[in-house]
């Protein structure tokens, strides 16, 4: 799926420019302050925020402190961009959260490495955690909002790994979130819809029984929650690239 860059900035000849620059590689929307943003960001997916600082209704200040501070939506990188050459104004913007913080003038290919960069890296993490078996979901959380966000989804999906009733609509209650904004949360920081988000956390904690030695595979398939162990062990190979028989041995190795 195509990465959604959102540009904020109150001149549209800036944000012309920035978008024809982008649209090669990645879908764009625009806002002219950060008000018509944040209503952006509330009903549509973004992966990264491009905001400058100076702007009426809303600065880019503003932008980043709400962006960052609410659990919702403090996943999205931020980008800053400024006509401000202080120390001061640079610290501010990363105290509010911002992940990088580019002066005017600058470079279209400065920029365009900047995003490459924050997001091929956290899709690295991501493809890291779905496939390495003991690595905990924390990893790819990328701020501490994040981290409790994802240790509560786990601890959750942990205590009812037996409940028939554990999919999206009930992480949503227990979260107490809609069930549209826990979708695209999940969604965006995990690369997982949050059913698979769900079955990656089964299989991870038969990982950990794996290696244990405690119990029989079709103890384990049976304790997180699978319907069969034959399921089971097609669902591991599938995810790890190694049946749970393979890994129990390469874990005792």
């Amino acid at each position: 799926m195509e990465s959604v860059v959102l540009i904020v900035d109150d001149n549209a000849e800036i944000i012309e420019f920035l978008a024809d620059s982008l649209r090669p590689k990645y879908a764009v929307l625009t806002a002219l302050n950060g008000q018509k943003a944040m209503q952006i960001v509330e009903n549509e997916t973004v992966h990264l925020i491009i905001s400058d600082i100076m702007m009426p209704v809303m600065d880019g200040f503003e932008i980043c402190n709400r962006i960052k501070s609410s659990i919702n939506y403090c996943h999205i990188p931020i980008i800053l961009l400024t006509a401000r050459k202080t120390l001061d104004s640079r610290i501010e913007g990363l105290e509010k959260g911002a992940d990088a913080y580019i002066e005017k003038p600058f470079s279209p290919k400065h920029l365009l490495a900047q995003i490459d960069n924050l997001l091929t890296n956290r899709n690295k993490l991501k493809d890291f955690f779905a496939s390495s078996p003991l690595t905990h979901i924390k990893s790819i959380g990328y701020s501490k909002a994040d981290e409790e966000f994802l240790e509560k989804i786990t601890d959750i999906i942990s205590n009812n790994l037996k409940n028939p009733n554990l999919d999206v609509e009930f992480l949503a209650r227990e979260m107490f979130m809609s069930r549209a904004t826990l979708y695209r949360k999940i969604n965006d920081i995990c690369n997982l819809p949050p059913n698979e988000l769900i079955k990656v956390n089964r299989l991870k904690q038969a990982a950990k029984l794996l290696t244990e030695g405690k119990f029989k595979l079709y103890e384990i398939s049976d304790m997180v929650g699978f319907t069969s162990q034959h399921h089971f062990g097609r669902c591991f190979f599938k995810q790890f690239n190694m049946t749970p028989s393979e890994f129990q041995a390469k874990s005792h190795n």
